[in-house]
């Protein structure tokens, strides 16, 4: 039986894992029996992604990393990348991403010269799409950088925008009493950053009708 993980990636919240939730069905069409599927919102240029991680722990000899593409899997400098493909491939498995000849098979099948030459060309192969995957992130910072840059220029930058609808959040729940850390812990939100909101919706009258807990709060 072919035992599949998948892993699914976007970089921010404001993008959509559904569109690669087809990847699932694919595979199981491809006769893959799909043993865990790990999503998560985070930056491929970060190693230290927590469901890629659980992933390469729960991997088992022979099965096959499945994504939509290799920048899924990672936008690290190559070092940092081959590092990272190592690991899957320290757990005896390896990647079915579209994009990357896979020439496992065959290499396991040959002997000798041809084994090598193979194998040469399977990570010259995967080398080249980490590298690729790599360049395209940095032209995009730089890409972004420069609209920053001539949006500053023109006076037209306002700089990051505050996520709407997690500071909605922040004062539904100060309006219905949470304390400022249980805030936090609800939206992820630092406390120093929910005290931020608090005090801003205060100020705009957002929250004119919650009472200050002195006793029980240091900070509003």
């Amino acid at each position: 039986m072919k035992v599949a993980r998948v892993y699914l990636r976007v970089s921010t919240d404001a993008q959509d894992l559904e569109r690669q939730e087809e990847i699932i069905t694919t595979a199981k069409d491809a006769g893959y029996y799909v043993a865990g599927v790990y999503r998560e919102k985070a930056s491929g240029a970060r190693a230290d992604r927590p469901e890629l991680l659980r992933m390469i722990a729960d991997l088992q000899p022979g099965e096959v990393v499945i994504a939509e593409r290799i920048d899924r899997i990672s936008r690290l400098p190559l070092p940092e990348a081959e590092k990272l493909i190592a690991s899957i491939q320290d757990k005896g498995a390896r990647l079915a991403v579209p994009g990357i000849v896979d020439l496992t098979d065959l290499a396991d099948q040959a002997e000798g010269v041809a084994k090598v030459v193979l194998e040469s060309v399977q990570a010259m192969l995967l080398r080249l799409a980490l590298q690729m995957a790599r360049d395209d992130y940095q032209e995009r910072r730089e890409r972004q950088r420069q609209g920053i840059q001539l949006a500053k220029q023109a006076g037209k930058y306002l700089g990051k925008q505050a996520d709407k609808k997690r500071r909605a959040q922040v004062i539904a729940l100060r309006a219905s009493g949470h304390s400022i850390q249980k805030t936090a812990e609800l939206t992820g939100y630092s406390a120093t950053h929910v005290k931020r909101i608090t005090a801003e919706a205060r100020a705009t009258g957002q929250l004119a009708g919650l009472v200050r807990q002195e006793g029980r709060e240091k900070t509003p």
